[in-house]
């Protein structure tokens, strides 16, 4: 048989858990054709490569990314400048004075970390004082709430009338019944952040998609699932409109599955609708919506991922964006329409409430209950519940580049020992579950955060070092226990892959190197299997393909 290529002598991983190793592979018209070792080769005949023992893994899946978020704050200049300070009064010293340095602006943009203010609160009063004729944000550090003056509110017409999308979670900050100019999560703030990326051209939109798609090459990341944007279906759209015409124009290499994101219990009727019609709208070689995403909680830091057992320090549980009763309907709905489901899951109450609701909706439809649903992020578990996600098929979504942090951060919110018992991947992989990686970031940058090496590292080591490949600013000095949650090699290269692919049903396309799936692949100089962990965030591919060309 005439073949287009044939790779001989090499180290082949393949994510095929039958057959995991191979040294040969043939490709024909985008295709693996065959994939064994060399003795299978004899019936082919095309361009021949020896490659001395290189290494060979499929193409990277990153199942949890914001494409259309992080366009978009590439569009509005990111996030803007970091306030240095320790207390509320520098705080609003460093403004003042970068105000007056750089006056004239239309909006002043800053990163503040909460910590800061010393449990001081900072109103509209506060900012419109140092920015009485302009607009002025500030985006909390852990990047789930924000503050505004009054011109930002007026703006976007948020009045003391305006209601909480979720009271408890998703919600305007108030005082004797006014607003304070601080909201809490995306559905409030992001219609805010990214309201400039609006008025940008196809072009310009086309050019941050473009720097993404670059980067992806570079590293071999071959598909993604892209988590949305909630509270700006307008912008969030917008970008798939390019990502389908780039396809169109044979300029998207990268599979996009793509969802529409709620928030509330209250926008899940019509989040299917315009599911529904997206999933015929977006549905391109390289583009499907199929899947609703929902953010069920915040985040630990600042209080609002929701507990099984309430924070040590507050007192307080936290809050699910919907009940028992809720979630079940939706997954019934999602269930009759076809549609997958993937949530946003930091708590440990609200994996357990998806894992109770897919428990009650499995025995009511048996088989019948047939969608994909994805429990993301799983920062903090009940013990309890860490072996339930294989019997239930619910898949779980770790965010490995997270498993390194200030434990003494989370000593404080949950106490000592079980501040000391985060990231719980190794016990739910060894559970039987299926696991996949993602890196879940939101803005481009660098794309240092997006790099699936690193992602690999940190889930092996649970520790950064000298030698990994990461922004100084993300650098912690010790190893974020529990110790034998690490990874091994072999488990994050699966998760990134064959994994990955059953996430977004892509697997009889994609994730591993087998006869008849498309011949996406990357090739190494350094064996991955025997590489060193610390530092293996610096690995790189010498050579990516996509169904059989070859990208850089």
């Amino acid at each position: 048989m005439k073949v287009d290529k044939i790779i001989k002598n090499a180290k082949i991983f393949t994510s095929n858990k039958d057959h995991i190793l191979a040294s040969a592979l043939v490709v024909k018209d985008g295709k693996f054709v065959y994939v064994g070792d060399e003795s299978g080769l004899s019936e082919y005949e095309g361009e021949t490569e020896d490659l001395n023992g290189k290494f060979i893994m499929p193409g990277i899946i990153d199942s949890h990314v914001h494409v259309t978020m992080g366009a978009g704050y590439e569009l509005v200049g990111t996030f803007g400048t970091i306030i240095k300070c320790d207390s509320k009064q520098e705080a609003l010293d460093f403004i003042a004075d970068d105000i007056r340095k750089n006056p004239g602006k239309d909006r002043y943009c800053y990163i503040l970390d909460k910590k800061h203010l010393k449990g001081k609160d900072l109103t509209k009063e506060d900012l419109d004082a140092i920015c009485p004729d302009g607009e002025l944000q500030i985006q909390e550090a852990q990047m789930h709430s924000i503050w505004v003056n009054s011109n930002i509110l007026k703006k976007h017409g948020i009045t003391d009338e305006t209601k909480d999308p979720v009271p408890g979670l998703s919600f305007y900050v108030r005082k004797d019944g006014h607003i304070t100019g601080e909201m809490s999560e995306g559905a409030t703030e992001l219609p805010i952040i990214l309201d400039r990326a609006m008025n940008k051209s196809d072009a310009e939109i086309d050019a941050a998609v473009q720097r993404w798609i670059d980067f992806c090459i570079s590293v071999g990341v071959t598909a993604v699932f892209d988590a949305g944007i909630p509270g700006y279906p307008e912008f969030h759209e917008h970008v798939y409109s390019r990502l389908r015409a780039l396809d169109e124009q044979g300029k998207l290499p990268i599979y996009v599955d793509g969802c529409y994101v709620i928030s509330a219990a209250w926008e899940a009727e019509e989040g299917i609708r315009q599911l529904k019609r997206m999933q015929k709208e977006y549905n391109t070689e390289h583009l499907k919506v199929h899947t609703l995403k929902l953010f069920m909680d915040g985040t630990l830091k600042l209080h609002s991922g929701a507990m099984v057992t309430p924070y040590a320090d507050t007192g307080e549980p936290g809050c699910n964006a919907m009940n028992l009763e809720e979630l079940v309907a939706l997954l019934k709905e999602l269930n009759k329409e076809g549609l997958d489901f993937h949530t946003h899951t930091v708590g440990e109450a609200s994996s357990r409430l998806v894992l109770d609701a897919v428990e009650q909706v499995r025995k009511e439809l048996g088989d019948d209950f047939r969608i994909r649903v994805v429990s993301a992020h799983l920062q903090i578990q009940d013990t309890a519940d860490l072996t339930r996600f294989a019997p239930l098929g619910v898949i779980a979504n770790f965010t490995p580049w997270w498993h390194c942090d200030d434990v003494e951060v989370y000593k404080r919110l949950f106490g000592e020992e079980r501040g000391k018992k985060l990231y719980r991947c190794k016990s739910v992989w060894d559970s039987g579950a299926l696991v996949s990686w993602s890196s879940d970031n939101i803005v481009y940058g660098d794309f240092s955060t997006w790099n699936p090496y690193l992602g690999m590292e940190v889930g092996m080591t649970r520790f950064i070092s000298d030698k990994t490949k990461i922004m100084d600013v993300e650098r912690f000095k010790y190893v974020f226990p529990p110790l034998d949650e690490r990874m091994g090699i072999e488990e994050m290269l699966l998760g990134y892959t064959i994994n990955g692919a059953k996430q977004l049903g892509i697997e009889k396309t994609k994730g591993s190197i087998e006869a008849g799936k498309d011949a996406d692949y990357l090739v190494f100089d350094t064996d991955l299997l025997k590489a060193e962990h610390d530092g293996f965030s610096n690995n790189k591919p010498v050579e990516v393909y996509y169904a059989g060309q070859k990208m850089n």
